[in-house]
C-alpha cells in the first residue's frame, strides 16, 4: 500500500496527537477519494461495453410518431399531457411490428408544446395503469401483451360490452340504435373485404358505441384501459379468413336484437361476437408471442 506524506502549514506546532491525528483523517479523506474515481473509471468502462449493444437495439427498433397536438395552459399540465398520451397510445398500432415502440421524453414535450417534466409526470401515471414498461438505461416503451394476456382481455371485453348491450337495451334511446346502422351505410351494396381499411375503422367506432350506448361512465372508464389492446388487435385479424363479411353480418343481428330491445339476446350476441375473437387469436396469432 502506498504511503502519503503531507506537509502542513502548522502541523509541526501542534501536540503529537493532534498532529498524528490529522495525518490520520487526511489519509482517509485522500483514499475515499481515491476509492471514488476508480468506481467512477470502472461505470465509465462498463458504459462503453454496453454501448454498442444499446446502439444495435435501439436501431432495430420502431420510429413511431405519436398523434400529439400543443395542449396549451392549463392549471394542470400533468393531466393534460396524462390525456393526451393515454389518447394517442390507444389510437396507435402497437401490434404492426415484433419491435416494441419507444417514446422518447423530449419529443414528446416539443410535440405537446410543454416542458419535460408534465410529460415525466404523465408518463409515470401511464406506467403505473399499465400502459408503459421502463428498462433500464434503454427509455420507456409501450407496454405490449402477450397471446394469453391478449385472449384475457378478450374475455374481459366480451364480459364488460355484453353488459353494456344489456344495459343499452333498457337505456338508449331509438335514435341512438339507429345510428348503429349508419355506421355501416357506407356498406350495404359492397363486400366489407373490399374497402378493409374503412371497414376496420368502422368496426371499431361500432364497439365503442355500443359501450356508449350503456350510459355508464363507469362501464366506458373500465374498458378504455384494455381498449387499445383490442382494438389493435381487431385491426389485424378483420382482414383474415373472411371474418369481415361475418362481423358485419354479426353486428346487423346485434342491431336487430337492440332495436327489440331483446335485453338476453343482445347481451348474447354481443358476448359471442367477442368470444369468437378469442378462439380466432388464440389459433392464428402466434406472432404475438
Amino acid at each position: 500500500m502506498a504511503i502519503y506524506h503531507f506537509r502542513v502549514r502548522g502541523l509541526s506546532y501542534r501536540p503529537v496527537h493532534e498532529r498524528v491525528a490529522l495525518r490520520t483523517s487526511l489519509k482517509k479523506y485522500l483514499g475515499y477519494w481515491r476509492y471514488l474515481i476508480y468506481s467512477i473509471r470502472n461505470i465509465e468502462a462498463a458504459a462503453r461495453g454496453h454501448m454498442s449493444t444499446d446502439r444495435e437495439i435501439e436501431a432495430r427498433q420502431v420510429p413511431v410518431a405519436l398523434a400529439l397536438a400543443p395542449i396549451g395552459a392549463s392549471a394542470s399540465l400533468r393531466d393534460r399531457a396524462y390525456a393526451s398520451l393515454k389518447r394517442a397510445i390507444a389510437e396507435t398500432d402497437i401490434y404492426r411490428s415484433r419491435e416494441d415502440i419507444r417514446l422518447d421524453e423530449k419529443e414528446l414535450a416539443e410535440a405537446l408544446g410543454v416542458s419535460r417534466t408534465p410529460v415525466r409526470e404523465a408518463m409515470t401515471l401511464l406506467e403505473q395503469e399499465g400502459f408503459l414498461r421502463t428498462v433500464p438505461r434503454r427509455g420507456v416503451y409501450i407496454q405490449r401483451k402477450t397471446k394469453r394476456e391478449i385472449v384475457e382481455m378478450i374475455w374481459m371485453w366480451a364480459a364488460l360490452e355484453s353488459m353494456a348491450a344489456r344495459l343499452a337495451t333498457l337505456r338508449a334511446s331509438d335514435e341512438d340504435i339507429a345510428g348503429l346502422r349508419r355506421i355501416f351505410d357506407d356498406f350495404g351494396e359492397t363486400t366489407p373485404a373490399n374497402h378493409i381499411e374503412e371497414y376496420s375503422e368502422a368496426n371499431i367506432a361500432f364497439h365503442q358505441s355500443v359501450v356508449a350506448l350503456s350510459k355508464s361512465s363507469i362501464l366506458v372508464e373500465t374498458i378504455s384501459n384494455i381498449f387499445m389492446h383490442v382494438r389493435a388487435i381487431r385491426r389485424m385479424t378483420i382482414a383474415r379468413s373472411d371474418r369481415a363479411s361475418r362481423s358485419i353480418s354479426d353486428h346487423m343481428r346485434i342491431i336487430e336484437a337492440l332495436e327489440a330491445r331483446d335485453t338476453e339476446r343482445a347481451e348474447q350476441l354481443v358476448r359471442q361476437h367477442s368470444l369468437d375473437l378469442a378462439v380466432f387469436v388464440e389459433a392464428h396469432c402466434d406472432f404475438l408471442d
